[in-house]
């Protein structure tokens, strides 16, 4: 065809009815990608935690089956210790904390009256920083080593003690991957923190004093302001960590004058308020969702501030309680037991509020609030547990065993997964105008709930007969083979419900019932906008004259701000 000759009408037609639909997936790809709106961020961070949940699933699972029979050999000792360290790191740095800071992102606007977050750039650039580490952390698969290379992934555990990390003992760059990705991580949080920090100080809506602020906002405060102070600290130490292996520096080379306690030091000042920073937004969600299914407004609210500030004070005092065998001495001892057990006061203060919220309720067992009663549950157990190890006579005969492996998995999937999934059922209407199938919701809260105790109740057996944590495999005459496989069949059930409660998610993203704005009766602003939200929030920013700003709407001849 000449140069200059006309395109066939059909064939013109043709060109734009193919290049349609890939314009159109460029153009919504293009619109998240540039994003700046705090509910796309959110959703973004929620979407990328629970993709590295079910990543982090199976490395669990693979450990399991592993660890089910003595003298297994189903992985190497090496492909252990990786997955071992990618499923620590990955749980705690990019499942825990985007998919909190998620929520955070999404809702804390919307419960002040904010059309955004203070500094919607700075939201974006956090995300995408954060989601570059945990990329960066993966891409150690493909290092050196070799794709299918023993080694490629990081093996020093998601603690990285001195001197594992030395290059005499990890040469290659499998801990450099490591390194990097909790750096990256870590900036994106502090940039988080202080945006949402910034935007419920400053962005408050006309009428909502800090006495009148909703308790998850109370509580994703004093988490971002934790932030500020644990997450610093581990920077630092991944900067050092750097420097030791990259120009020769001797921080943690004991050999030349360094400290590998220095590392424990620096790690722990993160790694426990860490575990406060990760289950205060669990408490936040409890705060909103129990009140509100047992049709009562929260007992002790103001004690429920204050708890929730002490938890922040004191949960920097209690660091040490991982390091009673290092030599630190009676007196430091004494000091970080006394810690341990004071910080309990608050955290008891919290449960026996919310048992008094349920008092007297009208309470609605939606999937929601189950999965909350099991979370009231399983956190008492795992603060007996905790009250326990924080004795270090105690701490000093089953710190190194699956006693402890039991207690923090009842904290972070007793405690912060299982109000991870009640949030989930709760704002799922907010956040996609789709109501989640309560039925499928019930059956995903039996299974996970069986799964979970068939596997943490009896994990606590094997460590009081003496199963050290970290281990490859043993040997048949320990006593320990029938508790591993109860252990290993518990997994199996809690990767059913997951998996049940992802397809809930698809399918009735598709074909669920439209929730409408405010599906659950409920009493905080972000029920007052259309589900989802439009991109400014509020057409009108509002005023609130109360802790109840709907109830007030919906009830102005009895409003809340009479009982405050």
């Amino acid at each position: 065809m000449a140069a200059d000759a006309p395109v066939p009408a059909e064939t013109a037609q043709t060109a734009t009815t193919h290049s349609a639909p890939r314009r159109l997936v460029l153009d919504i790809l293009n619109d998240w990608v540039t994003t700046v709106d705090h509910k796309k961020i959110g959703l973004m961070y929620i979407g990328y935690a629970l993709v590295f949940l079910v990543v982090a699933g199976i490395q669990a699972l693979l450990m399991r089956i592993q660890l089910s029979l003595p003298n297994n050999d189903f992985v190497s000792p090496q492909a252990f210790n990786s997955l071992f360290t990618m499923h620590g790191t990955t749980m705690v740095f990019f499942v825990g904390m985007p998919i909190l800071f998620g929520f955070g992102n999404y809702l804390v606007p919307l419960m002040i009256g904010a059309r955004d977050m203070a500094f919607p750039r700075l939201n974006a650039f956090s995300f995408w920083i954060s989601a570059f580490g945990g990329i960066l952390l993966y891409f150690s698969y493909f290092g050196a080593s070799g794709l299918y290379g023993a080694g490629s992934a990081p093996d020093v555990g998601w603690f990285a003690y001195a001197p594992l990390t030395a290059r005499v003992f990890s040469p290659g760059h499998s801990t450099d991957y490591w390194t990097l990705a909790i750096l990256l991580s870590g900036i994106g949080s502090i940039g988080t923190a202080l945006n949402i920090v910034a935007t419920t100080i400053c962005m408050r809506c006309p009428g909502m004093k800090l006495s009148r602020m909703p308790l998850l906002v109370w509580l994703y405060l004093v988490t971002s302001s934790l932030v500020f102070v644990a997450v610093s600290p581990l920077t630092a130490a991944q900067i050092m960590l750097m420097l030791d292996r990259y120009i020769g520096s001797h921080f943690f080379d004991t050999q030349a004058g360094g400290s590998a306690v220095l590392w424990m030091h620096f790690f722990w000042i993160f790694g426990h308020p860490e575990v406060y920073i990760l289950i205060l937004p669990a408490f936040a969600f409890a705060n909103e969702i129990i009140p509100v299914f047992s049709r009562k407004a929260i007992f002790g609210y103001a004690a429920m501030v204050a708890a929730s500030v002490g938890i922040g004070f004191i949960s920097l005092s209690v660091w040490a309680h991982h390091m009673f065998t290092v030599g630190l001495g009676a007196g430091a001892n004494t000091f970080f037991v006394l810690a341990t057990m004071i910080i309990s006061v608050p955290t008891g203060i919290k449960l026996f509020n919310w048992l008094a919220t349920l008092w007297g309720g009208k309470i609605h067992f939606t999937a929601s609030m189950m999965f909350a009663i099991g979370f009231l549950f399983q956190f008492l157990i795992a603060g007996l547990t905790g009250v326990m190890l924080s004795i270090a006579p105690f701490d000093w005969q089953l710190g190194n065993s699956y006693f402890v492996v039991a207690h923090f998995h009842y904290v972070l999937v007793g405690g912060i997964l299982f109000m991870i999934f009640s949030a989930f059922y709760y704002w799922f209407p907010k956040m996609s105008g789709k109501m989640l199938s309560e039925k499928l919701g019930k059956w995903h809260f039996w299974i996970f709930l069986i799964g979970f105790h068939l596997t943490f109740d009896f994990m606590h057996v094997p460590g009081m007969l003496g199963m050290p944590r970290r281990i490859y495999t043993y040997e048949a005459d320990r006593g320990w083979m029938i508790w591993n496989m109860i252990i290993s069949s518990g997994a199996i059930f809690q990767a059913a419900g997951t998996l049940l409660f992802v397809y809930n998610m698809i399918w009735s993203y598709f074909k669920g019932p439209v929730a409408g704005p405010d599906p659950w009766d409920a009493w905080t602003l972000e029920w007052s906008t259309p589900s989802p939200p439009p991109a400014y929030n509020f057409a009108e920013i509002p005023s609130v004259a109360s802790r109840r700003p709907l109830w007030d709407l919906k009830h102005p001849e009895d409003p809340d701000s009479n009982y405050e």
